[in-house]
């Protein structure tokens, strides 16, 4: 048979079997963001939190006040010139305390997330890739930690210790870990079977390489969704806590504790501005996360084209 040139076709039956002018394969990362910017709520998602992440970034910049500047004869200030969002019950802006706000709002979602993400990965890898007893002991101890009412635990360790971003961070990371270890696991028990894992287990690569530069990297498809939809998750929770007065402590602002002191029904009723809008943030701050977890769901499954 001679050898092909370039720009010619080998032809069996007038149907071509090789092409010479085709294209190269699209790249996996490719794939992954034309198939999520087809979902437009995902996309919209991910422009609002791009906004929301730059706002908190430069919020010593963008917010008109001090967030801590008090003006007790202005309090209550309905939305105006001066104060675009209205002024909370100590006469403070609203606006320059939402945006200082989200800050303390996506560092306790983001560190938190990360810290439990690296801890249930850990977990699930070593669960999943080894199996045999070590899977058993640490899936029993998944399911005690699972079984424990997590929000009467929450409660129970923030009331101990003082509360602070930190030690939200520190509650969130322990007590988030579990659906991660998992879900990592189910993808190590798939994957450790491949013929590239049985490859390189034959020609003595350690374990740990196998772990972290062969399997991993597979499954973190996964991995960045349950992430995703955790930080949304999180901030939820924290609002909650702040609601309650056991999240993050004023003067400090956060949208928990901005709500926390809107809830006097004279408030509500009267000054209807204050307790709407960290009320309209924290919801589509989390609705954009779930948006954009669901949209990279889509991405990486694929069974969905």
């Amino acid at each position: 048979m001679p050898l092909l040139k370039e720009n010619e076709t080998v032809e069996i039956n007038n149907h071509p079997i090789i092409d010479l002018n085709n294209e190269k394969p699209e790249k996996m990362s490719a794939i992954i963001f034309q198939k999520f910017i087809k979902n437009k709520l995902a996309v919209v998602g991910a422009i609002y939190l791009l906004l929301i992440i730059f706002a908190a970034i430069f919020a010593d910049v963008l917010a008109p006040h001090d967030p801590n500047y008090q003006q007790l004869l202005k309090k209550l200030a309905p939305p105006g010139k001066e104060y675009l969002l209205g002024a909370d019950n100590l006469g403070r802006d609203t606006l320059s305390r939402l945006l200082y706000g989200a800050r303390v709002s996506l560092i306790v979602g983001f560190v938190s997330v990360a810290g439990s993400i690296f801890i249930g990965t850990a977990v699930g890898a070593i669960a999943g890739y080894y199996g045999g007893k070590i899977d058993a002991f640490l899936m029993r101890f998944v399911d005690v930690m699972i079984s424990f009412p997590s929000i009467f635990l929450l409660i129970i360790l923030v009331t101990m210790f003082e509360p602070s971003i930190s030690t939200l961070i520190f509650v969130f990371a322990i007590f988030g870990w579990t659906g991660t270890s998992r879900l990592v696991r189910g993808e190590f028990l798939t994957l450790r079977s491949r013929e590239y894992v049985l490859a390189a287990k034959t020609i003595g690569i350690p374990s740990y390489k196998i772990i972290f530069a062969h399997i991993l990297p597979n499954a973190m498809g996964p991995i960045i969704v349950s992430a995703t939809l955790g930080v949304g998750g999180v901030i939820l929770a924290e609002s909650a806590l702040s609601y309650l007065g056991l999240g993050i402590q004023p003067p400090t602002p956060s949208w928990g504790n901005m709500l926390q002191s809107a809830q006097t029904l004279p408030i509500m009723l009267d000054s209807w501005w204050y307790p709407l809008f960290p009320g309209i943030a924290i919801l589509l701050t989390v609705l954009a996360f779930n948006f954009v977890g669901d949209g990279l769901r889509d991405a990486f499954d694929p069974k969905i084209k």
